[in-house]
C-alpha cells in the first residue's frame, strides 16, 4: 500500500486496484489454489462469522464450510466463474446458520472467495430471474431511438432497485461525460449536465471495463483491512480488480459525500470492448442491493450494451442514406477520371457534403486544391507536417485543433475542426475537411475546474468540487463534433479511392505491357524490314547504273534521264531505310551509362560540324561550363549533333548563331532538381501548328531538297535518345526569329 497522499493532482496514478481494503458488508478469503488453505482474510470475520482472523489463517477452508460446500467450490474451479456465481453458502454461528452469497474468482492462480450475508436461505432460480427481467428487456428492445432506450433503462433500473436517482452517463471522445437520461424523485435534475474527465480517472474506467457492476451500500463506511497486508505467495498487495467488495478511493467517497449521495451503484455499458458509458444509481441513505437484484441490473446493462449498436445505427438514418449516395457518386466519378487528383476536383461539392464540412483540401505531392473556406496553402503544408505523425489507421480527427496545435489559433474561425485522411503515403495523397469554430455554452455539473483548499498551516490541497449545481461555461475554439457515420464514410471513401486507383493502375500496367510489346514488335519489324529491303534495293540501283553504262549509245536523252531519276530515288530510299534501321537499333541497343564531361563533348561536336561546313560562318555560344552527367556517350553525342546540326541548317540569317547551355528545373515541366539542356538559334523558326509534329518520323516541313535536304528522322532519333535516358524533349519557337529545343535526362543522370 502506498503512503502517497492522494488528491486530484495525482488521482490518475492512485493504485485503486490494490487498496488492501474492502467494504464492510461482507468478508473476503484468499485461498491457495491446490489445497484451499486460507492465506489472507479480511479483519471483520469475527463480526460476521464469529471467527477471529488468526483462527482462520493457515487453516483449510473446510474449517469454515462443510464438506458438501467444499465439493461445490472445487467443482466451480474448473468452470467459468461468471456462470456459477453466486454460490448458495452457509456458515454455522452461535448455533444457527448464516446464509451467504458466495462470489468466487481466480486471479493469477490465487482463489478469492467473497461472502455477502443474505436475509433468506432461498436460492434465486432462473424462472424468478426471467420473470423480473422479461418486461424490462422487452421495453428496452422496443424503444425506437437511443435516447428513448436510455430513458426506459433508467426507469426500469429505478423500479427494480428503488434508488432515488438513476442516470445514463455517456462519455465523449475527450473522456468527459454527459447525463443523457434520468429518472429521480428529487427536485434537482442532472439531465444534460456535463462532467469533466477527471471525475472518473483512467484507472477507474479500466476497472469499470473489467466489472459490469459496482456497489457501494454506504459511502460513510469504515474500510476493512486484509490480514496479512501482502499476499504470502507473492509478497505483493492483493490485486482486487475483480473483487465485488473492493474498497473504493477516498477521493471518490468524498466526491459522493459532496454530491449528497450515501449509496451508489454503477453498471458498465460496453461497446466494441470500450467503455461507452455508465448507468449510475444514487441514494441519499444507505442502501444494500441483494446480489440477485444486482444480477438482473447487470443483465439489463449487458442487453443495453448489445442494443447500443442497433440504436446508433438507426440514428440519422436519412443522413446516412445521403452519405451512401455520395459514396456512389465518388465511385462513378473516380472510375472515369484518369488521375486521383482530377477525379477529386470534379467532385468538390460532394467532398464537402460527405462530412458537412465548410472547407476541404486535396493534397497530391506538392499540389493543393482548396475547396470552400480553408487555411492558406502555406498553413496547410505546415499542418500536414504536424498531422502526419498523429495519424492512426490513416485517419486524424479533432474538433478543437488549437488544443494540440497552437499554430492554428490564427485560423480557428474557419478550421477548429479537422478531419484528415491519408490516401497514399508513397504518393503523398491526403484529403482534409474543415469545420468552423462554434462558440458553445456548456452546462457542467458544478465548476469543472479543480478547487483548491487552503489549510490552517497554509498548505494547499486540490479536492473534489463541493457544488454540483449547474455551472455554465462558454467554450471557444471548438467545432461541432464529427459524427461516427461521417468518420465511417471517410474511411470507406479511402477504400473506394484506393480500389479505383488500383484498378486504374492495373489497367495502366496492362496497357503499358501491351504498348511495350507492340513497340518491341515494331522495332523488330523495322529492323528486319529495313535490313531485308536493302538487298533488292541495291540490285535496282546497280542494274539502273548497268543500263546507263552498257546501253548509253542505244538510249536517248529521255531514257537516260529516267534511269538517273531511278538511281536518285533508290539512293534516297536507301537513306530512308538506313535511318529507319538506325532508329530501330536505338530501341534495341543497351544503354552504357558512364560519366561524360560535356565541356569536352560539345566543343568536339562543334569542331566536327564546322569542318563539315567550312562555308558556313556560325557564332557558337556556350554561356557557362557544363556539369558532368551519367549517360550513354555515343547517344548523347548524336543527340547534340542532331540538334546543333538542325540549328545550323535551318538558318537563313546573314549573322547566324547557336547557343548551347543548361538551366535548373523550374518545378513546372520538370523537377526542380533536374537540369534542362537547351540548343537555341536565331534561324527560321517553326509555326505553332507544327510544334507537336516535328518529332514524327520522316516528317519534314520543307521541300525535299530545301535547306540541304534530309530524311526527316533526326528529331525522331533525338526524342528516342532522350526518352531512353528517362527525360523529355520539347521546343519553343517564334517564326522568323528562332527556336529553342529543351531536353532533360533522368535525375540519376545528374551528378
Amino acid at each position: 500500500m502506498t503512503d502517497e497522499i492522494i488528491d486530484l493532482t495525482n488521482c490518475d496514478r492512485e493504485p485503486i486496484h490494490i487498496p488492501n481494503l474492502i467494504q464492510p458488508h461482507g468478508i473476503l478469503l484468499v485461498l491457495q489454489d491446490s489445497t484451499l488453505e486460507i492465506l489472507q482474510v479480511s479483519s471483520n470475520t469475527q463480526e460476521i462469522v464469529g471467527r477471529q482472523p488468526d483462527e482462520l489463517l493457515g487453516k483449510s477452508l473446510s474449517d469454515l464450510l462443510d464438506a458438501k460446500q467444499i465439493k461445490l467450490i472445487q467443482q466451480c474451479l474448473s468452470e467459468d466463474f461468471e456462470s456459477v456465481n453466486p454460490l448458495n453458502l452457509s456458515i454455522k454461528y452461535q448455533n444457527k446458520l448464516i446464509y451467504f452469497d458466495g462470489i468466487i474468482h481466480c486471479f493469477n492462480n490465487i482463489i478469492i472467495l467473497e461472502l455477502e450475508p443474505k436475509k433468506a436461505k432461498g436460492k434465486t432460480n432462473f424462472f424468478d430471474f426471467y420473470q423480473q427481467a422479461k418486461g424490462s428487456i422487452t421495453r428496452i428492445q422496443k424503444a425506437p431511438t437511443l435516447l428513448e432506450m436510455c430513458q426506459v433503462v433508467v426507469t426500469e433500473v429505478r423500479r427494480i432497485t428503488g434508488f432515488d436517482r438513476v442516470m445514463v452517463y455517456r462519455f465523449d471522445q475527450e473522456g468527459a461525460g454527459k447525463v443523457i437520461a434520468e429518472d429521480t424523485n428529487h427536485e434537482t435534475f442532472y439531465l444534460d449536465l456535463h462532467y469533466p474527465p477527471s471525475d472518473i480517472p483512467q484507472q477507474a474506467r479500466q476497472l469499470y471495463s473489467l466489472n459490469w457492476l459496482r456497489l457501494i451500500p454506504d459511502a460513510s463506511y469504515h474500510s476493512v483491512a486484509l490480514i496479512p497486508p501482502n499476499n504470502p505467495l507473492t509478497n505483493q498487495p492483493l490485486d482486487l480488480s475483480l473483487s465485488v467488495l473492493r474498497s473504493v478511493s477516498p477521493l471518490h467517497l468524498e466526491y459522493l459525500k459532496n454530491m449528497g449521495v450515501t449509496a451508489s451503484m454503477s453498471i458498465s455499458l460496453i461497446q466494441d470492448k470500450k467503455l461507452w458509458g455508465l448507468i449510475a444509481c444514487h441514494h441519499s441513505s444507505p442502501k444494500y442491493v441483494p446480489y440477485n437484484i444486482r444480477t438482473i441490473c447487470e443483465f439489463i446493462g449487458q442487453v443495453m450494451s448489445v442494443e447500443l449498436a442497433n440504436k446508433e445505427a438507426s440514428e440519422d438514418i436519412d443522413y446516412k442514406r445521403q452519405l451512401k449516395s455520395l459514396q456512389t457518386q465518388f465511385v462513378e466519378g473516380l472510375s472515369q477520371a484518369e488521375y486521383f487528383l482530377d477525379g477529386m476536383v470534379q467532385l468538390k461539392s460532394q467532398l464537402l457534403n460527405l462530412t458537412s464540412a465548410t472547407g476541404a483540401v486535396i493534397c497530391s505531392g506538392d499540389q493543393c486544391i482548396r475547396v470552400g473556406k480553408t487555411p492558406s496553402e502555406l498553413e496547410i503544408h505546415a499542418l500536414l507536417d504536424w498531422i502526419r505523425p498523429q495519424l492512426h489507421n490513416n485517419l486524424f480527427e479533432t474538433r478543437s485543433l488549437t488544443k494540440d496545435y497552437p499554430a492554428a489559433e490564427s485560423y480557428k474561425a474557419i478550421a477548429s475542426g479537422v478531419l484528415a485522411l491519408e490516401i497514399s503515403k508513397v504518393h503523398h495523397d491526403y484529403i482534409f475537411w474543415f469545420r468552423p469554430e462554434v462558440i458553445q455554452t456548456v452546462n457542467w455539473g458544478g465548476n469543472p475546474n479543480k478547487p483548491v483548499e487552503v489549510f490552517s498551516d497554509g498548505s494547499l490541497r486540490i479536492s473534489p468540487r463541493k457544488s454540483f449545481e449547474s455551472w455554465q461555461e462558454t467554450v471557444q475554439g471548438s467545432a461541432l463534433p464529427w459524427k461516427p457515420c461521417e468518420v465511417e464514410a471517410v474511411i470507406e471513401l479511402r477504400s473506394l479511392v484506393v480500389g479505383v486507383v488500383l484498378r486504374q493502375a492495373d489497367k495502366l500496367a496492362s496497357m503499358n505491357f501491351e504498348l511495350q510489346r507492340s513497340n518491341e514488335e515494331l522495332d523488330s519489324f523495322a529492323y528486319v524490314a529495313s535490313h531485308d529491303l536493302k538487298e533488292p534495293l541495291r540490285g535496282i540501283h546497280n542494274y539502273a547504273n548497268f543500263l546507263m553504262e552498257d546501253y548509253a549509245d542505244v538510249l536517248d536523252d529521255d531514257g537516260i534521264d529516267k534511269l538517273q531519276t531511278l538511281v536518285r530515288l533508290t539512293q534516297r530510299m536507301e537513306d530512308l531505310i538506313n535511318s529507319l534501321l538506325h532508329f530501330s537499333r536505338l530501341g534495341r541497343t543497351e544503354l552504357i551509362r558512364q560519366p561524360v564531361n560535356l565541356n569536352e563533348l560539345v566543343p568536339q561536336i562543334i569542331t566536327t560540324l564546322t569542318i563539315a561546313r567550312p562555308q558556313s560562318k556560325i557564332e557558337f555560344r556556350i554561356p557557362q561550363l557544363f556539369e558532368s552527367i551519367q549517360c550513354d556517350r555515343t547517344q548523347i553525342n548524336e543527340l547534340f549533333t542532331n540538334l546543333i546540326s538542325n540549328a545550323i541548317k535551318y538558318n537563313d540569317k546573314p549573322e547566324k548563331w547557336v547557343e548551347i547551355g543548361f538551366i535548373k528545373g523550374n518545378g513546372e515541366k520538370v523537377a526542380s532538381t533536374s537540369l534542362i539542356f537547351y540548343v537555341r538559334d536565331n534561324g527560321i523558326g517553326i509555326a505553332p501548328e507544327y510544334l507537336d509534329k516535328i518529332f514524327q518520323i520522316f516528317r519534314r516541313l520543307h521541300g525535299r531538297d530545301d535547306f540541304g535536304g534530309g530524311t526527316g528522322v533526326g528529331l525522331t532519333i533525338a526524342r528516342k535518345i532522350v526518352e531512353r535516358h528517362g527525360g523529355r524533349i520539347w521546343v519553343e519557337s517564334t517564326p522568323t526569329e528562332g527556336s529553342t529545343f529543351y531536353f532533360t535526362l533522368s535525375a540519376e543522370a545528374n551528378t
